[in-house]
């Protein structure tokens, strides 16, 4: 039996409507302001995500000609539109309007504002970063500006092209402030002057090249620098403490404070990341025979380092021509993040792949609730040409 509108309780509007007891009901009637209300859309949110929106720690993000995505601190979802065949009536809160029933008693009737065709969901995705890149790409640091007198930096200051703040990247690249900042590390991305900048491979080249033959004027261990004397002696040769730090940052790792050192920051330089920039130098002239590349290559690394051809994994691809083995710089950081971008990118470069050298090339690809097997059977076709034989991948 159904209980009496006016006594189902529960206070008015959608209060109201929420509070009905089970076998309960309430009339409902077009309150005053009924219309279509375009600003007002229904958002249906997981319940562990519920408190993060409530206290307003999300952000819509997107430029006027993108899809919008909603970003928490560490998480970005994509916003979609979900149909609903049944009316969904959008209530105010405390707004019930009165009415006569025919025993002539009086009742209250919840206001319909608006109805609902539908309504949007969330749906988690990989950020989309691709944009990053080419941004910071606009106005890489250049050697030149640590040689620029108060005048010339003042012009770009007051210019700003191609330089972006924090502000602005969060305004243009559709992804969480977490996952930003991670891509930006992986990019080798500075800020400078408060402007977010990638500084330009030569002059990467020419202060870590600096770095080096200091050590050994100087003799500094690889394992121990003190960050205080290669500042000094590196700014005493024009260099940006900012930019020394950064190479610090980029080719090397901060150690616990040392009692020895007395409580100063010591650095030690990454074997693998110093060896692999050093490949890349050898390789930028183009292919190479595997023995010439590899007699260059240690030729140019430090005396106090080993060279060893693992360390190359996703920056190079070796080629066997007839008796000869080729290598070329084939870097998986010039690849797209997408992971349809990607693997067409791959497939463009080499028709068939085999498991042992596709890997180092897909294997920092992730997509929400897709394992790196799912990707594999959405984007690839595989083969084995005899049992036991390696897998070979060509494109789907």
């Amino acid at each position: 039996m159904e209980e009496d509108p006016g006594k189902s309780g529960g206070g008015g509007g959608a209060e109201g409507i929420i509070n009905l007891k089970p076998n309960s009901s309430i009339p409902i009637s077009y309150h005053p302001s009924f219309g279509p209300h375009k600003d007002l859309l229904l958002l249906e949110v997981d319940e562990k995500l519920l408190p993060t929106i409530l206290h307003q720690r999300v952000t819509v993000r997107g430029d006027s000609d993108e899809e919008a995505v909603l970003c928490t601190s560490s998480t970005t979802y994509a916003i979609k539109f979900v149909g609903n065949s049944n009316s969904i009536f959008l209530i105010p809160p405390f707004e019930n309007s009165e009415f006569t029933v025919e025993n002539g008693e009086k009742g209250e009737a919840a206001q319909v504002l608006k109805l609902a065709s539908g309504n949007m969901e969330l749906v988690e995705i990989s950020p989309k970063l691709g944009k990053l890149k080419s941004l910071l790409m606009e106005n890489p640091y250049k050697s030149e500006e640590d040689s620029m007198d108060p005048m010339e930096e003042e012009d770009l200051e007051r210019g700003k092209m191609g330089l972006y703040t924090w502000e602005d990247l969060v305004g243009k690249v559709q992804a969480s402030d977490e996952e930003l900042r991670a891509e930006l590390k992986a990019l080798s991305a500075v800020e400078i002057n408060g402007y977010w900048r990638v500084v330009d491979d030569k002059y990467m080249d020419v202060v870590l090249s600096m770095v080096l033959h200091n050590s050994v004027l100087f003799g500094w261990n690889l394992n121990s620098l003190n960050e205080d004397e290669i500042l000094s002696v590196l700014e005493s040769d024009g260099f940006s403490s900012r930019v020394v730090l950064h190479i610090l940052e980029v080719y090397g790792n901060k150690l616990d404070m040392d009692v020895d050192m007395e409580g100063k920051c010591v650095w030690r330089l990454d074997e693998r990341r110093v060896c692999v920039h050093f490949a890349k130098g050898v390789l930028k002239e183009g292919k190479m025979k595997m023995d010439r590349f590899m007699e260059e290559w240690v030729q140019k690394i430090p005396a106090r380092m080993c060279a060893n051809f693992e360390m190359l994994e996703g920056e190079v691809l070796v080629e066997k021509l007839g008796v000869e083995t080729w290598v070329r710089a084939f870097s998986v950081s010039s690849l797209p993040l997408t992971p349809a971008d990607r693997f067409a990118a791959l497939f463009r470069e080499r028709q068939k792949w085999e498991m042992r050298d596709l890997h180092p090339y897909i294997r920092d690809l992730r997509v929400p609730g897709v394992s790196a097997e799912g990707l594999l059977l959405k984007y690839t076709r595989r083969t084995q040409p005899t049992p036991g034989a390696e897998l070979i991948f060509s494109a789907r």
